[in-house]
């Protein structure tokens, strides 16, 4: 039974490395602003929450408090438009969520590489306050 468990931790481990390592594809400011008008986008910041309290998009969902019950937060219909966000370009940290979003099923995750720190560049408003 030991051995049977310790094949299944790693054949779980080996997915989710597989989906953590999956490129997310870009969208852009603008696609992301006509999604967030049509309300056809759900955000997701993984700035911490600190961060998140002081300033972030608006309507997005705080990673680092909703982690364990992401799949609550999120929408009901898979093929829902998904996008991650953290800092900056730079940032890598918003690959924990999509891959979270992407292990729970979600088939269109993608990556506001501008982070928060482009959003406001560009003259958008945040939202404060958990």
């Amino acid at each position: 039974m030991k051995t049977l468990t310790s094949f299944a931790l790693a054949l779980a481990f080996s997915a989710f490395t597989a989906v953590a390592a999956t490129d997310f594809p870009d969208i852009s400011h603008d696609e992301l602003k006509k999604a967030m008008k049509q309300n056809t986008v759900t955000l997701i910041d993984v700035n911490g929450t600190d961060s998140f309290k002081k300033g972030h998009i608006p309507g997005s969902i705080d990673f680092a408090a909703h982690e364990e019950k992401l799949g609550e937060k999120l929408p009901k219909d898979k093929n829902a438009l998904i996008v991650a966000y953290c800092g900056s370009e730079r940032c890598k940290a918003y690959r924990a969520a999509a891959a979270k979003a992407k292990e729970l099923g979600y088939t269109n995750v993608k990556h506001y590489s501008k982070g928060i720190a482009g959003w406001k560049k560009a003259g958008e408003k945040t939202q404060s306050g958990s």
